[in-house]
């Protein structure tokens, strides 16, 4: 299924009644094929903006998946690049794939909820992963965040526009996540992956109670919508210097 290389049919729906781990586990070998992957086009713009940014000594990728993100880091920072992801599978392939040069890469397998890590990053990257937590999860996971990077380092990752009521691809991820409801609602383990459930309004609010001085920054490479919104952007979330109040 979407390209030969790709998985069948029935894999997808066996990783579909498995759990998020035991899902991505299987999928792995052929994660890459499939359109759940980060688009190069988004990596390389993401990549680019980031470099003006300014550079990082010490970058990780949360939930790193099969390491597209980590490949990324390897760009920007100087000393070191840690992917982290709770699938040994993903994992597995990623290290296939470790760079051959540039800074030292780690590979750790891990909860995004509770990171082994104390405050070691300037910043940390994710493409693509926070579909897989509930909104009530999003204050927990971006306290992780927050706790993992040194006082000013940054959280960044891109964000589609959503598409619009008018047209094909609104449809296609609303049926998808009523599918993923009605999956969940009667079967067990849940598989976490909701395209709809990622509002980016209780984002942006979440990651200023986390405490995240968040910056907006247009993706131009994908234009921009007929209102003169942008179609991407990157959110870019920077740790202050004093900890966040306590809630």
């Amino acid at each position: 299924m979407f390209s030969p290389e790709g998985p069948s049919l029935r894999e997808l729906a066996v990783q579909a009644l498995s759990s998020v781990e035991r899902g991505y586990d299987l999928l792995a070998p052929k994660f890459d094929h499939t359109p759940f992957r980060t688009p190069d086009e988004v990596l390389e713009s993401v990549a680019a903006l980031l470099a003006r940014l300014g550079p990082a000594a010490d970058g990780l990728d949360l939930c790193c998946g099969t390491g597209a993100g980590t490949q990324v880091l390897a760009r920007v920072c100087r000393e070191s690049v840690t992917g982290v992801d709770f699938s040994a599978g993903m994992l597995a392939v990623a290290r296939e794939r470790t760079p051959p040069a540039g800074p030292r890469v780690a590979w750790v397998r891990g909860d995004a909820r509770a990171l082994p890590f104390a405050a070691a990053f300037d910043l940390v990257v994710s493409f693509g992963a926070l579909g897989h937590f509930l909104p009530r999860e999003l204050p927990g996971l971006f306290g992780q965040v927050h706790s993992v990077l040194r006082p000013g380092g940054r959280f960044a990752f891109p964000v589609l526009a959503p598409p619009r009521p008018s047209g094909p691809a609104y449809w296609m991820l609303l049926g998808f996540d009523a599918v993923m409801r009605v999956r969940n609602a009667v079967w067990r383990p849940p598989f976490v992956m909701y395209y709809r459930a990622f509002r980016f309004g209780d984002v942006l609010r979440e990651l200023t109670r986390a405490g995240f001085a968040v910056d907006l920054y247009a993706l131009p490479e994908f234009g921009r919508r007929r209102d003169g919104s942008p179609r991407a952007r990157l959110v870019v979330a920077r740790r202050g210097v004093t900890p966040p109040p306590a809630p």
